[in-house]
């Protein structure tokens, strides 16, 4: 039983570090309530599978691509729910800032929330996706430079 317990304490610790970040990972490529659900599903998967997944180099990018997939089996081409923007509420955001959002790439819209909004660190974001930190900042680049663009904002 002593074994078990182990197993249990490392998992326990790994969804203490790595649920927040998977959730909000997910809900940035996804849309919120997507994101949470995949989440919760990739953590079920990690907790059956555990012995697998914690063997990986990346358990966390393991347990992201299982969620991505369950989020991916979900949405078959919808467009990811982003809550819209009050303007009156918050008048310094871009109302059609959701809209916009929602037209980029599945990476691109999660690169730019985690990184914009949430403000976690390129190597983070490197980390849960799996990626190098040049071709985080490329996903970076390319989608600002899009919303720049759809939204019409120069710089």
């Amino acid at each position: 039983m002593k074994t078990q317990r182990v197993v249990t304490d490392d998992f326990t610790e790994f969804v203490r570090v790595a649920e927040p970040r998977l959730r909000l990972a997910l809900a940035a490529a996804y849309g919120f309530d997507l994101g949470q659900e995949a989440s919760a599903e990739a953590l079920l998967f990690a907790w059956e599978n555990w012995e697998r997944v914690s063997a990986s180099a990346n358990p966390i990018g393991y347990v992201f691509g299982v969620g991505r997939n369950k989020a991916k089996g979900y949405l078959r081409r919808r467009i990811p729910y982003l809550p819209p923007v009050q303007s009156s509420s918050i008048p310094w955001i871009e109302p059609r800032l959701p809209e916009v959002l929602a037209r980029l790439s599945e990476r691109q819209r999660a690169v730019i929330m985690l990184l914009h909004c949430f403000q976690w660190t390129l190597s983070e974001v490197a980390q849960v996706f799996g990626l190098s930190k040049a071709t985080v900042q490329m996903h970076d680049r390319r989608g600002l430079a899009r919303l720049r663009r759809e939204l019409g904002v120069e710089l």
